[in-house]
């Protein structure tokens, strides 16, 4: 496995993967060094998150490899479906998997999420619209969703 750093607006990104795809993607609070000399394997995720971050980019488009049980793949899976500037319940997401009753397992499996950003999870909110449960700080969460869908300020005349 390889790893580098990447500095963005809200931390410092570890970056983890290998020719076989990217298999981590996280926040760090800690201000890191960034990576001088990123691994050719990991240069395309730097770039696109670049993109991203410029308001370049909407959609990812990398090789993925997270690690987890089939369960949460498929949950992952369904995360990526969720477009750019959109969000969606919790509850609309377990809809979408087929069993409203494992509620708490799809919740679970979004918060073991190993690839941030790239796999959304942070477009998933509360039923109410409320911001809960992000491994990354809400703080990060408002702050991604306002980067998607910035609201312009409306004239008054």
């Amino acid at each position: 496995m390889q790893i580098t750093y990447y500095k963005t607006p809200i931390g410092t990104a570890k970056i983890v993967g290998d020719e076989n795809g990217i298999s981590s993607v996280s926040v760090l609070d800690d201000a890191i060094e960034t990576s001088k000399n990123t691994p050719k394997c990991l240069q395309d995720c730097v770039k696109q998150l670049d993109e991203y971050f410029k308001g370049e980019r909407t959609l990812f488009s990398l090789k993925l490899n997270p690690k987890g049980t089939e369960f949460q793949k498929k949950v992952w899976n369904e995360l990526l479906q969720v477009p750019y500037g959109k969000t969606r319940t919790y509850l609309e997401q377990t809809k979408k998997l087929g069993d409203v009753k494992a509620i708490r397992a799809v919740a679970s499996a979004n918060g073991k999420n190993p690839i941030w950003i790239i796999i959304p999870c942070h477009r998933i909110i509360g039923s109410d619209g409320s911001l809960t449960g992000y491994a990354g700080g809400i703080w990060r969460k408002k702050w991604l969703l306002e980067h998607e869908n910035p609201s312009t300020q409306q004239s008054l005349f």
